[in-house]
């Protein structure tokens, strides 16, 4: 059997705080307002750098690393085996 590993699953007990969530979402969500909405917040600082970035981008990672990382789950392709064996060849 396969070990699962435990990043991935975390323990029922260890939620993350709700207030916190919240403010991580509230920032998430301010941040996608003030770059859609402000041409200004779409550019670049001097001193921070790209603006969306740090309005968007890092509140979002905040939030993701809030809920541990959790990875989208791909569905497994089955790899048929090919048969082995000889062929017919049907001649008319």
């Amino acid at each position: 059997m396969r070990q699962r590993h435990p990043a991935r699953t975390p323990s029922p007990d260890s939620h993350p705080d709700p207030r916190l969530l919240r403010c991580v979402r509230h920032a998430a969500l301010a941040g996608l307002a003030m770059v859609l909405v402000w041409p200004a917040a779409r550019g670049s600082s001097t001193w921070l750098g790209w603006m969306p970035l740090w309005l968007l981008g890092m509140p979002l990672v905040a939030w993701w690393s809030l809920l541990r990382f959790p990875l989208p789950r791909w569905p497994r392709r089955r790899v048929q085996a090919r048969r082995r064996g000889t062929r017919t060849v049907r001649t008319a």
